[in-house]
């Protein structure tokens, strides 16, 4: 049984980043799964190389599984792969020096490959996602309204909602919440009580900033590469 998830995001062609996170997962017993939650492409530096070891692990390295993120997306959308999207966002963002930077920091043999990741994983009653369940793109930081926190938990159906898009570690809980409703039928109006169980979104950080989830006692840590932990939260040790 997976006793640890390890969740890492906003790589962005880091591979010494990449290596030392592996070298962290290497000193933490028990059996661990490690997920990759997109941006591992970016447009400041050539990103071949991570990719080939994600695609490609050593025999030491625990072996990443990958969904892709906003910067995949938007390299997606320009190379053709999502029909006559192009990158658009990037280009309001960034302008066409930062698109045609990104063109040029991963090769096209690797396209297909990031074209064949999924949009997020489900796992448990846990949801992990770049974004949120509402888009690639969507930023999830502790500013974000509790009902926009349960309409992307709800969308998933789970209970745990792990994101990265913000790049912000952060640890949001809602506890024994009853959502008041006005409900308008053939009847008149009537009130409406849903009690809402224990709801948490995690959001896991990126690059050298990573985070530990600890399946069996649903504890969580924030870490950093090559460093002791940044936070513990849920009481993790």
């Amino acid at each position: 049984m997976i006793e640890r998830w390890a969740l890492v995001s906003g790589l962005k062609g880091d591979l010494e980043t990449y290596e030392l996170i592996q070298r962290d997962l290497r000193k933490i017993p028990g059996d661990k799964a490690l997920f990759v939650l997109g941006d591992m492409i970016g447009p400041d530096r050539n990103c071949n190389r991570l990719l080939n070891r994600l695609i490609n692990p050593i025999s030491s390295d625990l072996k990443p599984q990958c969904i892709y993120g906003w910067w995949e997306e938007q390299l997606l959308a320009e190379s053709g792969y999502r029909g006559n999207q192009k990158a658009e966002a990037l280009r309001i963002n960034g302008g066409e020096q930062v698109v045609n930077s990104l063109l040029s920091a991963v090769d096209q043999a690797y396209l297909s490959w990031l074209a064949s990741l999924e949009f997020g994983f489900v796992e448990l009653d846990c949801g992990l996602i770049h974004g949120s369940s509402r888009d690639v793109g969507d930023e999830l930081s502790m500013t974000t309204p509790p009902l926009t926190f349960l309409d992307r938990l709800t969308r998933l159906n789970v209970n745990r909602l792990f994101t990265a898009r913000s790049t912000h570690q952060f640890y949001w809980e809602l506890t024994e919440a009853i959502v008041e409703s006005d409900v308008m039928d053939l009847s008149g109006n009537r009130k409406q009580q849903q009690k809402i169980p224990k709801k948490i979104v995690i959001g896991i950080g990126a690059g050298k900033n990573y985070t530990l989830y600890d399946v069996g006692s649903d504890n969580t840590q924030f870490l950093q590469a090559g460093y002791q932990s940044k936070k513990g939260v849920k009481g993790f040790a």
